[in-house]
């Protein structure tokens, strides 16, 4: 590989500006500018209908030939996200080697039109594998700020190493993206992964914040067509530190429920309400579309997030779509989790994993999943937790001691998967897991009634949430001392579980080599502070070969 991304770089310098004076507008200036949904009082340059970037630039699904980059433009003072106003304005874009954007390897123009909400994307080939390069775009005298991306290894190389951020749940009401900030002042990541509930579909006050709004969404009310969840994704797109980590290394996202509403599934969701919030498939519809306008992601099936990248020889990434094809979840009277002809994945999906994973050549086989696959079996907690981790992971009230959301809820495709990977003598797999606010190091059992007798099919590492609420937050309790009772309870309940902590906040840095691929845990000092400050929890690894999680003491 060539050498890693060094954070002493500023990722929006006036420096990387070309001769020609230029009109750059900083990400700082965002947050004001859209403090309402078809707000306020624009830059001056801009009330005078020039151009601007005003919601940073991004780059993603890295190829060993190219990149995908992606911008807005805000081209009048009435072209705010979702008003479906403002000219079609032509956005020119460069691809260089060097920060200053002179050494140019690639260069092209797209037109940014109300259609496709001013925002664009230019998908970059003919580039060097496993090589750093600075983008810009630019429209009329504006330019965006200049980023960082880089390409996958070569398909065929030999990789010694990958380094990825992995990130899942940012609720923005709750507190600040510190997670973000810290994850971009590395500067040593490969890509980052964002593994659903990029953004949240509540009205304000609507969702976990410890009773207090840090900061309000945009719009106020509870997001339901395509204008309310362009303005959802365009006030997110305003955050520094969301800005400053897309600019510094390219994403890998895949979809979860919250990018549409609460616990969604193929024909409805338990946040929405058919008839008074409209047609669920119009709902649907627009929040997909949403999604792809604002985000640096290829579509390899048209309406999902299912697609594989490679990184050499060293890994492949299978990222899954666990929203757009499943069932609906089971309640309490409302069918069996073991039923077959109930799916999280879709049988498409499915088949398409089980055959990529076969056919993988490659020494690691790491799994995007947006749900936990681990089996979860609550145990003996008390009333007084049982209540809050119920709400945390959407379980009934009562009736059923397990999360349905999750793959718990479908265990005839988790035992499909599984039993493929055992029969196939597949290993290294890892599967990489957001969604419940928690993290975790497990063991993916074959049959967890007689872990650790039976075998462990895989591993799993679960990321906490950036900013949602977790089990702490729910009691209200002071952090850390939800954990230290749930924590040794789940773990009596769950032998596969090497480690849970219910109560931070925070993000992971997976690192891979050939020998082992390990997941360094990293907590923030408060969401609600936007300076909070980021320090080492714990680390956790499984080394080849194994199918087990060991605890290392060491961040890499």
């Amino acid at each position: 590989m060539t050498s890693r991304y060094r954070s002493s770089e500023s990722t929006d310098s006036a420096n990387a500006l070309s001769p020609r004076r230029r009109t750059v507008v900083k990400a700082a200036a965002a947050t004001a500018v859209l403090a309402g949904p078809q707000a306020a009082a624009l830059p001056a340059r801009a009330a005078a209908d020039v151009p601007v970037f005003l919601h940073g630039v991004a780059s993603g699904d890295p190829l060993p030939d190219g990149i995908l980059l992606w911008t807005r433009v805000t081209p009048t003072a009435q072209a705010t996200p979702g008003s479906g106003l403002g000219p079609d304005t032509p956005v020119d874009w460069i691809v260089a080697r060097d920060k200053a954007l002179t050494d140019i390897v690639a260069k092209g123009s797209v037109t940014a039109t109300a259609v496709s909400d001013h925002t664009v994307k230019a998908d970059v080939r003919g580039l060097e594998p496993a090589t750093d390069y600075w983008f810009r775009f630019s429209a009329g005298p504006a330019d965006s700020p200049a980023a960082r991306t880089r390409t996958a290894p070569a398909a065929d190389a030999s990789v010694s190493g990958l380094r990825f951020g992995v990130v899942s749940c940012a609720n923005w009401e709750a507190g600040y993206f510190s997670s973000y900030r810290h994850l971009a002042a590395r500067g040593d990541l490969d890509a980052w992964l964002h593994l659903g509930d990029y953004i949240y579909e509540y009205a304000t006050g609507a969702y976990g914040t410890r009773d207090a709004v840090i900061r309000q969404h945009a719009p106020t009310h509870e997001i339901l067509t395509l204008a309310d969840y362009r303005i959802r994704h365009g006030r997110y797109k305003t955050d520094p530190d969301l800005q400053a980590l897309h600019a510094t290394a390219p994403v890998i996202a895949i979809w979860d429920d919250h990018e549409f509403a609460n616990d969604a599934w193929s024909g409805g969701a338990e946040n929405h309400t058919e008839g008074t919030e409209g047609a669920w498939a119009a709902r649907q519809a627009a929040a997909k579309q949403a999604y792809f306008e604002w985000m640096p992601v290829r579509t390899a099936v048209a309406g999902t997030t299912y697609r594989r990248l490679r990184f050499g020889r060293l890994a492949d990434l299978s990222l899954l779509d666990l929203r757009s094809f499943r069932s609906q979840q089971v309640g309490v009277g409302n069918g069996s989790v073991d039923d077959p002809d109930r799916t999280l994945t879709g049988r498409a999906q499915l088949d398409w994993l089980k055959a990529g994973l076969t056919r993988s050549d490659t020494t690691w086989r790491l799994v995007g999943n947006s749900v936990m696959i681990s089996p979860f079996a609550i145990g003996s907690l008390t009333a007084d937790l049982l209540g809050p981790l119920a709400e945390l992971l959407g379980l009934p009230k009562e009736g059923l001691g397990l999360n349905t959301d999750q793959w718990d809820g479908y265990t005839d495709d988790r035992r499909e998967l599984l039993a493929h990977l055992r029969s196939n003598a597949i290993r290294n797999t890892v599967f990489l897991t957001g969604d419940i606010h928690m993290a975790w190091a497990n063991d993916v059992p074959v049959d967890a009634g007689t872990y650790p007798l039976s075998a462990s099919a895989a591993t799993e590492f679960v990321v906490t949430s950036v900013t949602s609420d977790n089990l702490d937050d729910i009691v209200k309790a002071p952090e850390g001392t939800i954990s230290a009772v749930a924590a040794p309870i789940i773990r009596a309940a769950n032998r596969h579980v090497h480690w849970v902590d219910t109560d931070r906040h925070g993000y992971g840095v997976l690192d891979i080599t050939a020998d082992r691929a390990q997941m360094d845990y990293y907590v923030l000092s408060d969401r609600t502070k936007p300076d909070a400050t980021s320090s080492w929890a714990r680390s956790y690894r499984t080394r080849s070969g194994t199918q087990k999680v060991e605890r290392t003491y060491d961040p890499v």
